[in-house]
C-alpha cells in the first residue's frame, strides 16, 4: 500500500481510516450523539489520525439495530477495530462514551488483541460511579428540553422532527446507560488520562476520582472549557492527545 491509501470502508467509521499516519486516536461519542460530535476536529492532529467511531442506531446508521448494552457495543466493535490496531493508538471518549470505550479495552485484552497506549476519558465518572449521572433520572420531557438546549447551544434552531429524532436516540442510549452496572473496578492494562473541564457545571474533579482504581497509571488533567467544548477541538486538548506518542 502507498502511504496515503485507506483501508476498506466500515459502517463503524465515518471515513475509512488512512494508512498515511503513524498513529490513530479512536473517538467515542457521548449519549444521544454520534460521530458528528467530532466533525469540528481536524482529520489528523500532528502524526495522529482522528478516527471517530459511529455507533449503530444514529446518524448514517439510524437503520442499524441499537447496540442495547455497552458490553454488546464493545463486543461488536472489536471485529472492525482489529485490522486498525497495527500501529500505536489511543481511545478518546467523552461523557458516557467512556463506558463502552473502557469495556472495549477490556474486550481487546480478553481476546489477546492490542490495547490502547492511552485511554483518555473526558467528563465522565468511573464505571462503578456511572449511575450518578443526573440525566439518568430525568423524565422524557426533561430530556427533550436537554436535547433542545444542546442543539441551540450549537447555533442551530431545532425543528420538531429534529427534536423527536434526537430524543429517540437519547432514550435508547439512556436505556443502555441505566442497564450498565459494574460494581467493582476492573483495571485496564494501559495508562488512563482523566480530563476534567474546568467550567463543567455537572461533573466536578471530585466526581472523577474513582478512575484512580482502574489502572496502575492514572493522570488527571484540568482543561479550560465547558462540558461540550471538546467538540471544538481546543488546542489544549489537541496537545494532550498527541503527547503520548
Amino acid at each position: 500500500m502507498t502511504s496515503g491509501s485507506t483501508t476498506a470502508a466500515s459502517p463503524w467509521f465515518v471515513r475509512p481510516p488512512s494508512t498515511g499516519h503513524p498513529a490513530r486516536v479512536f473517538c467515542f461519542p457521548f449519549s444521544g450523539s454520534g460521530a458528528s460530535a467530532f466533525s469540528g476536529w481536524p482529520a489528523a492532529i500532528g502524526d495522529v489520525e482522528v478516527c471517530p467511531v459511529q455507533f449503530p442506531g444514529r446518524e448514517n446508521r439510524l437503520g442499524h439495530p441499537h447496540y442495547g448494552t455497552y458490553e454488546n457495543l464493545a463486543a461488536d466493535l472489536v471485529e472492525p477495530l482489529a485490522p486498525l490496531l497495527d500501529r500505536p493508538f489511543a481511545f478518546f471518549a467523552h461523557c458516557a462514551g467512556a463506558l463502552p470505550a473502557y469495556e472495549t479495552v477490556l474486550k481487546l485484552a480478553e481476546l489477546g488483541l492490542p490495547t490502547p497506549d492511552r485511554l483518555f476519558v473526558s467528563g465522565q465518572p468511573a464505571p462503578h460511579d456511572a449511575s450518578r449521572d443526573r440525566m439518568l433520572g430525568m423524565t422524557e420531557s426533561e430530556l427533550r428540553a436537554e436535547v433542545e438546549s444542546f442543539i441551540r447551544s450549537r447555533g442551530i434552531e431545532p425543528r420538531p422532527d429534529m427534536l423527536d429524532l434526537g430524543l429517540m436516540v437519547l432514550l435508547r442510549d439512556h436505556a443502555a446507560a441505566n442497564a450498565y452496572r459494574r460494581a467493582e473496578p476492573v483495571a485496564v492494562d494501559c495508562p488512563v488520562v482523566v480530563l476534567h473541564w474546568r467550567d463543567d457545571p455537572d461533573v466536578s474533579l471530585a466526581d472523577l476520582q474513582g478512575w484512580r482504581q482502574y489502572a496502575d497509571s492514572v493522570e488527571f488533567r484540568v482543561v479550560d472549557g465547558g462540558h461540550y467544548d471538546f467538540m471544538d477541538a481546543p488546542d489544549e486538548l489537541q496537545k494532550l492527545l498527541t503527547r503520548w506518542l
